[in-house]
């Protein structure tokens, strides 16, 4: 029994230690955005380490994506006669949900999992500690860059990822399931509200920052060499998808609860 607990408040102790060290690391990463001196060059490297690098895996992910659901919203529609409806269950799941999600978790895999390993190896191999040696801020050096691009780019990345999301849906639409193609754009176009591309794009803004935090957070404090830089590595990309779904139903909340 008396193990029992102690091995409860242990496990609870350790994790309001790591959420306290989350949530100060935070704090001083996003007050320092706000603060001069802003590293521009390397803002925009990020730029493209974040954005132009993931557009690939973003784009073939979502055009599948666009592709399947469509393929499936038909099946499930001509049970009821209503396959009219595909085009637009296809643009609203795409625009709010699969947009979003689907790039932030190809991201995370992808970007957040470098920027773990690339600072943690900075962190075993004691270059962090030069840079504060040689009076550069390294919360300004290299994070701030990073989640100013995550921030940044995340939304542009959701935008492609919803025109060829809906592509997908229109192709698989027009030569799979024989839609008329001026129809199946009209029903696209005149279903498609603002709200829900807004909604994409605010979730996309968080996402980059939980991606870039993750990343930065778990390979600023690695330790204990390769092995501690690989753990760090996991934890970021495993941090950052629960973040990711737990912040989608949240703003998703927010949204359209009403």
């Amino acid at each position: 029994m008396i193990k029992s607990l102690y091995l409860i408040g242990k496990i609870t102790i350790s994790f309001f230690n790591s959420l306290g060290n989350l949530i100060r690391f935070s704090t001083i990463c996003i007050s320092h955005c706000f603060r001069p001196p802003i590293y521009i060059s390397s803002i925009f490297k990020q730029m493209v380490e974040i954005g132009f690098y993931s557009l690939p895996v973003v784009g073939l992910t979502a055009i599948f994506s666009g592709m399947v659901l469509a393929l499936q919203s038909h099946t499930g529609f001509s049970r009821f006669n209503a396959e009219s409806a595909v085009a637009n269950v296809v643009v609203l799941s795409i625009t709010r949900e699969l947009g979003p999600v689907l790039a932030g978790l190809m991201v995370a895999g992808r970007v957040g999992a470098s920027m773990a390993a690339e600072i943690g190896t900075m962190r075993v191999t004691e270059q962090i500690d030069a840079l504060s040696t040689l009076s550069t801020n390294p919360y300004k050096y290299l994070i701030v860059p990073r989640i100013i691009a995550g921030v940044t780019v995340l939304p542009i990345l959701v935008i492609i990822a919803d025109i060829i999301g809906v592509f997908g849906g229109y192709i698989v639409g027009i030569f799979k399931l024989d839609f008329n193609p001026n129809v199946y754009i009209s029903n696209t176009i005149d279903f498609v509200e603002p709200l829900d591309v807004i909604s994409g794009l605010v979730k996309a803004s968080v996402f980059g920052l939980i991606i870039t935090l993750m990343g930065c957070y778990h390979g600023f404090h690695s330790k204990g060499g390769a092995q501690g830089v690989g753990i760090s590595t996991t934890n970021a990309v495993v941090s950052a998808s629960i973040l990711i779904l737990t912040a989608n139903y949240i703003i998703t909340e927010i949204f359209f609860s009403i």
